[in-house]
């Protein structure tokens, strides 16, 4: 836990939430970056946030905040760079802000698993669904996501296919569900 720095990834256009950021819509009393941090803090030595506008808001939460060095709102790989880059840890754990009911041990069962299979990424996986915004990965991997994303790479599958990846089974679907629109929003109030 000591070696490894979360990152909540909040750097999207929320376009299916009407454009809003998502991170600071409200669930349950509270904006749902809010909840993300609470599960992740616990399991990281470090919080950094990862943001691309109202960035004194998400400041607010007292952790340092990163923007994308790639313009253009370049997907959740451009944030993961911004984070590599700000780590001052050898692991980086990233999650999306819009998932408020992540597991309270992802940490430690994705790093089991990578340390196990002598990997350098681990991804969370519920039956055959991967979800590659849930992913502990090594920050020695920089270079290479530079790399690709200087070659106009978006695609994070595309990416992980170059590295030595492990995905970690996870039971509860329920855990990564993501809160991607005004009516998902509602149900799950």
């Amino acid at each position: 836990m000591n070696d490894i720095t979360g990152l909540v990834l909040a750097g999207g256009m929320g376009r299916r939430m009407d454009s809003r950021d998502k991170g600071l819509v409200a669930f349950r009393g509270k904006p749902m970056v809010a909840h993300v941090i609470e599960r992740l803090a616990p399991q990281v030595s470090s919080i950094i946030i990862n943001a691309n506008r109202s960035l004194d808001q998400y400041g607010a939460f007292g952790y340092p905040v990163v923007s994308d060095e790639i313009s253009g709102y370049a997907g959740p790989l451009a944030g993961l760079h911004a984070g590599l880059r700000a780590s001052s840890t050898p692991w980086l754990v990233t999650a999306p802000c819009d998932s408020p009911f992540l597991p309270i041990d992802l940490v430690a069962r994705l790093c089991a698993a990578l340390e196990q299979n002598i990997a350098e990424l681990a991804v969370a996986k519920t039956g055959d669904q991967a979800h590659p915004v849930f992913t502990l990965c090594s920050t020695a991997l920089l270079p290479s996501l530079t790399a690709f994303l200087e070659s106009g790479g978006r695609k994070i599958d595309a990416w992980y296919a170059a590295h030595r990846v492990v995905e970690v089974q996870f039971d509860d679907e329920a855990a990564f569900a993501n809160i991607n629109t005004i009516d998902e929003l509602r149900h799950l109030q």
